[in-house]
């Protein structure tokens, strides 16, 4: 289940401005495509596409104005750490919380689960046929110019997240 939790600032020029100052006085004010919004889901195997789904459609709902290489890296990094909740977390936290914060020039996503584990990203070792999204995560990440962090929450579970600019480096 989707819902707004509150909303950023708008962008510059988006308040205040009195009618008949645009470029258009007929069109209509432009849209926000800032806000915060967070959503709940089992930690089940078919969470993941439909948090990588819900994550899509808020997208494109909002307009927010990415490239769609970002938006493809974005949504991989959605499906990695839903996927990691459910794989690694779903004993102690049968439920994980997928959140989207958009900024002005900035999308973050986080993926929050009630495990206290803090995992760290694994070195490469082709041999392995899994056991490296974080390392993946970390890299989508770094090539985008972004960020990303694992934090421990004050329930004691953990919020891996993710920070990718809007516009290419």
């Amino acid at each position: 289940m989707m819902e707004s939790r509150g909303s950023a600032p708008p962008p510059d020029g988006a308040v205040g401005a009195p009618p008949g100052d645009g470029p258009d006085d007929s069109a209509e004010p432009p849209q926000s495509y800032e806000g915060v919004w967070r959503f709940t889901a089992p930690a089940v195997d078919i969470s993941v596409p439909q948090a990588r789904h819900a994550v899509r459609d808020l997208i494109r709902r909002q307009g927010v104005p990415a490239p769609d290489d970002l938006v493809q890296g974005l949504l991989l990094i959605v499906s990695e750490l839903v996927t990691n909740s459910v794989k690694h977390a779903a004993l102690l936290s049968p439920e994980l919380a997928v959140e989207v914060a958009i900024g002005a020039e900035w999308i973050r996503v986080s993926v929050e689960d009630s495990h206290p584990y803090r995992p760290r990203p694994l070195e490469t070792d082709y041999a392995q046929t899994g056991g490296r999204g974080l390392l993946l995560v970390r890299e989508i990440a770094a090539e985008s110019g972004g960020v990303c962090d694992v934090e421990h929450t004050a329930s004691g579970g953990k919020v891996i997240w993710a920070a990718l600019p809007l516009t290419p480096r």
